[in-house]
């Protein structure tokens, strides 16, 4: 009886894909985030940096939806749930509690913890379509009540929210420092980026791969089928909530509307864009979406139209996305480097 953590069955885009792959895919992307940082210093260009500092940030909520989608099989239509509470926790403990970096990330990590576990309890028993319309209605029912509750800012969200600096012993980062703050999301979203290229490794991992492409095989050879879905819920709610908790952090304000539907649509879109089930290609597609809405925004208002366009043509021609393509030339190249 085959042992699915041994070798298991992995989706398209990363079965093709080595790890030295997706290493320097990886590292490519940190290799421009860093030659970006350095052209946009010289040239004091303050608004580029912030819009790639946002950018970076969602790529974060990006990360979860592939984590749920490409490695689980769970297509979340409501992961912005997490990412708005992560935003909204962070942003009420720096204006309410104390102005301090981690004291926003740590009761943004347990608070993460706490919900995910909640909404995965309610929405993993379902599957397929109906788990999809289990997000999007609780995602729909959190972004109800924080557009209706006057106490937390109601329609107009939270403002007001001081900047801070981020403490780490031998050196600060004042969040008002558009270079610095880039630099710090950017080391944040590669230790998230890490964290979950390294939870795939595990058997962890290759239970959730198994699941993905045979469920009912998993549950036949004895795996907690339920609860290793729940586990990864719960580790892409943390992942999305934690990468929406440096949001405030930038903009110095949080609204309802990152609870929306349209905030989870642009991370599957992102996602789909990148590649699904290649984690790197959360990152990339994070970047070509925000720059897009960017650029076609300053032409016209209904940029939406344009990009949605975009979005069925990238399904329609190129089904793997950008990493998905990318790490099998990838993954040949280096094999010719290392010899047979």
């Amino acid at each position: 009886m085959a042992d699915p953590t041994s070798r298991p069955p992995l989706p398209d885009a990363v079965e093709h894909s080595a790890a030295g792959g997706r290493r320097l895919l990886a590292a490519l992307f940190v290799a421009l985030a860093l030659v970006f940082a350095v052209v946009a210093t010289a040239t004091g260009d303050t608004f580029f940096f912030r819009l790639a500092t946002e950018a970076l940030i969602f790529a974060g909520l990006a990360l979860s939806v592939d984590l749920l989608l490409g490695h689980t099989g769970l297509l979340s239509l409501g992961q912005a749930l997490f990412f708005g509470f992560g935003a909204y926790v962070s942003g009420l403990v720096l204006k309410n509690v104390a102005p301090s970096f981690w004291a926003a990330i740590g009761i943004t990590f347990a608070a993460a913890l706490v919900v995910g576990l909640a909404a995965g309890i309610i929405s993993i028993r379902a599957r397929g379509v109906y788990f999809a319309l289990i997000t999007f209605g609780l995602a729909q029912v959190a972004f109800k009540v924080v557009f209706n509750t006057r106490e937390i800012g109601g329609s107009d969200g939270i403002i007001g929210i001081p900047q801070i600096r981020a403490d780490f012993g031998l050196f600060s980062v004042d969040t008002q420092s558009p270079a610095g703050f880039f630099l710090l999301t950017l080391a944040f979203m590669m230790l998230l980026y890490a964290a979950c290229a390294y939870l795939m490794q595990t058997p962890f991992g290759r239970i959730l791969a198994a699941i993905r492409t045979n469920e009912p095989r998993v549950a036949f050879l004895g795996y907690p089928v339920w609860q290793a879905k729940l586990a990864a819920f719960v580790a892409a709610a943390v992942v999305a909530a934690l990468s929406g908790a440096l949001y405030p952090m930038l903009r110095g304000l949080v609204s309802p509307e990152l609870l929306a539907f349209q905030t989870s649509g642009n991370a599957v879109i992102m996602v789909v864009i990148g590649g699904v089930g290649t984690l790197t290609g959360a990152l990339y597609g994070s970047v070509i979406l925000t720059v897009l809405k960017s650029v076609i925004g300053t032409f016209t208002e209904h940029h939406l139209i344009l990009i949605g366009a975009l979005f069925m043509l990238s399904v329609i021609f190129f089904p793997k996305g950008l990493a998905g393509y990318a790490l099998p030339r990838l993954e040949r190249w280096l094999n010719r480097r290392s010899g047979p």
